[in-house]
């Protein structure tokens, strides 16, 4: 039995070796520490420098990822959850050609799950027109809490994915990339996270076209509004009390890793996050985030990139698992569904306008089975719509003339109904789901399969050029 085809590539930390990938064409290496997370009492602090080595790495380890609640994600496999979880995957093609558009993609998972390898680009890398990296970083409250301490100073996920950046344009070049020619690209939780980093100043340079999908800086779901709460409220739900705010930091920086995990923070009514991304408290140090968003957007004060930007037709199908329930809930109080990120004057102007969207999304109806479809629609203004149409009106009139607004509405014959109705729809992230490798894609519809032929060529002419277009003999 021949070797299985390898290259191995000499980094500043030392060489690691990749291996051809099952479906041909392409080479992975898997597992590349790009950084250290610090442990301990230490670890919500920035990523520290990565190790260093003298012998080839076999970069073949792909189960690798960073603590967070298994169970809530039904994960299978030889899962290996570590705190010093920081690796990178780098997919190249198998040719000799230098100098390639580099894509990083940022995996999603509500900033509470996830991992690099849950998404793999395979077919596309197979183009042989770019090489891609995807990544671990931090999630959940070892990623994302914030409390403006030097133990705890916040984002420490969010410059995990800074410090991916830099080690791409400091190594890509070994691997036959181009360091000024990345393109950041994400969806969800990851459509986010590429959105906030089109606006920090620690970024700029790092990047030179952004990829949103299904995610925007200015969601509800974007930004802690209150993080010293946030941390009160999980104490909370743990049973745990605690006297002041040292001794709040003091069960963070101490608590094992498990018990940090097990309150469940996935569904909120007011569409926010627990632990996502924070407007940092400024203690002398370096910070990923030093203002809201809208700010910066209004400011002017960011670089003006080209942008593909978009969300799904019906991304709300995803909050369909909580209808039977909320339904009613928000038949008694509509309120309480409102996105944490609306203002309001007085508790008065709060009802008023939540009683006017539900007569613009439900009319006269209580909300119920018939109007199931309505339901998806809210969620998918509220939570995507809005946030991205509010984003992309401000980088407008900021000055960005380079920017590419879709939205997905491809859905096969194989794809379930909603709920409640005849209709099917293109659900939270359709898109991430046609670019990316599927396990099943031999068994795929040809529209289906042709479909995504379609969505990489136009993804990877935009990564390539800066421009969305399509050969039009492939609509012939």
């Amino acid at each position: 039995m021949s070797e299985p085809l390898s290259r191995t590539v000499t980094l500043d930390q030392g060489p690691v070796k990749g291996y051809m990938a099952p479906e041909g064409d392409v080479y992975v290496f898997y597992g590349i520490p790009y950084a250290t997370a610090p442990t301990g009492t230490q670890k919500f602090r920035p990523p520290l420098p990565p190790p260093s080595w003298t012998e080839t790495i076999e970069a073949v380890e792909t189960n690798i990822i960073c603590p967070q609640n298994l169970a809530l994600r039904n994960y299978t496999g030889d899962i290996k959850m570590q705190e010093d979880c920081l690796i990178a995957n780098v997919y190249v093609p198998d040719s000799e050609v230098t100098n390639l558009p580099v894509v990083v993609y940022v995996h999603g998972g509500l900033y509470q799950f996830g991992y690099g390898t849950i998404r793999t680009p395979i077919h596309m890398v197979k183009s042989k027109k770019l090489i891609v990296v995807n990544f671990n970083y931090r999630v959940g409250a070892h990623g994302l809490l914030c409390l403006g301490t030097k133990d705890v100073p916040g984002n420490a996920g969010m410059k995990d994915q800074v410090a991916l950046l830099r080690w791409v344009h400091n190594n890509i070049a070994q691997f036959g990339g181009n360091p000024n020619d990345v393109t950041i690209n994400g969806c969800s939780a990851g459509g986010s996270s590429v959105d906030l980093m089109m606006l920090s100043k620690i970024t700029r340079g790092l990047f030179h076209k952004v990829i949103p999908e299904s995610g925007s800086n200015t969601a509800s779901f974007s930004i802690q509004l209150d993080p010293i709460a946030n941390a009160k409220m999980i104490l909370k739900e743990l049973n745990v009390h605690v006297e002041d705010f040292h001794a709040l930091e003091n069960f963070y920086k101490t608590a094992p890793y498990e018990m940090l995990y097990k309150v469940d923070v996935r569904q909120r009514i007011d569409t926010s996050t627990v632990f996502a991304p924070c407007i940092e408290r400024d203690i002398g140090e370096e910070m990923f985030l030093d203002d809201h968003p809208v700010n910066i957007l209004k400011s002017g004060d960011y670089p003006k990139l080209p942008m593909l930007y978009g969300i799904t037709e019906m991304e709300g199908i995803y909050r369909m698992n909580n209808f039977d329930i909320w339904k009613d809930q928000m038949n008694e109080n509509f309120a309480d569904f409102l996105p944490e990120n609306l203002k309001f004057t007085s508790e008065e102007e709060r009802r008023e306008v939540a009683q006017k969207l539900k007569q613009f999304y439900f009319g006269d109806e209580p909300i119920s089975e018939k109007n199931a479809l309505d339901y998806v629609i809210f969620f998918t203004d509220v939570m995507f719509g809005y946030g991205t149409a509010k984003n992309v009106k401000m980088q407008v009139d900021a000055g960005n003339d380079q920017i590419y607004l879709y939205e997905y509405s491809f859905v096969d014959d194989s794809d379930d109904f909603i709920p409640y109705t005849n209709i099917r729809g293109a659900t939270h992230c359709a898109q991430a789901r046609a670019l990316m490798d599927l396990n099943n894609e031999s068994e795929l519809s040809q529209e289906y399969k042709d479909f995504k032929t379609i969505m990489r060529e136009l993804w990877i002419n935009f990564i390539t050029t800066g421009y969305v277009f399509l050969c039009m003999t492939r609509l012939i």
